[in-house]
């Protein structure tokens, strides 16, 4: 019988200890001082605009370094700010799509690229190539396992004036290789170097 008293002791203690817990939870969550944010993520898939806020940052940030700007059609300028080897062997290319016309334009489908498993995913920067003219090798976005092009998606009308966090993802170019030619369909090539 002491054993069956220590058992149902127990239970209560651990019902006592959730309960405290999930109230010590939801209290710290709704604090009314502080609105929720979200963090920006670099997949962002919906353009920012005019009226939209940028989150507050506590620290000064640097300026943004420019490497190339490519112009496209429709007023569309790519701004490419960083290019970056990973220790997995990829080349991570981000930068800034923006419209810079006068009225909302939607971006051009050729920067899809023509690959039907592209395609298949929706509008994204899945066109783009790295061209290494001393290698002669072309490097495409890379894609996960279900044919998803490791790239921002979801692009697709922008207001006028509106830019959004784009990047892409493709194999990395031999440690060697320091500058390659980057090409995105319906906008001018550019050159990039790498580091």
């Amino acid at each position: 019988m002491s054993s069956r008293y220590a058992t149902t002791a127990l239970r209560r203690w651990v019902v006592a200890v959730t309960a405290a817990g999930l109230v010590l939870g939801v209290a710290g969550c709704g604090s009314d001082d502080d609105p929720p944010t979200t963090p920006a993520s670099a997949s962002s898939s919906k353009p920012r605009g005019e009226g939209d806020k940028e989150p507050q940052s506590e620290e000064p940030q640097a300026p943004e370094e420019t490497l190339a700007v490519l112009n496209g059609q429709d007023g569309f300028e790519l701004t490419i700010t960083s290019v970056q080897r990973d220790a997995g062997g990829f080349l991570t290319v981000k930068g800034r799509l923006t419209n810079t016309s006068e009225r909302a334009r939607a971006l051009p489908a050729g920067v899809k690229g023509n690959e039907t498993e592209v395609l298949e995913h929706g509008s994204s920067l899945g066109g783009a190539t790295l061209v290494d003219a001393i290698g002669k090798k072309r490097y495409y976005v890379l894609r996960d396992t279900d044919g998803r092009p490791l790239t921002t998606t979801g692009l697709d009308i922008f207001r006028a004036q509106a830019s959004s966090e784009v990047f892409m993802q493709f194999p990395a170019p031999p440690a060697g290789t320091t500058e390659v030619t980057f090409q995105l369909p319906t906008f001018e090539p550019g050159t990039i170097k790498l580091s």
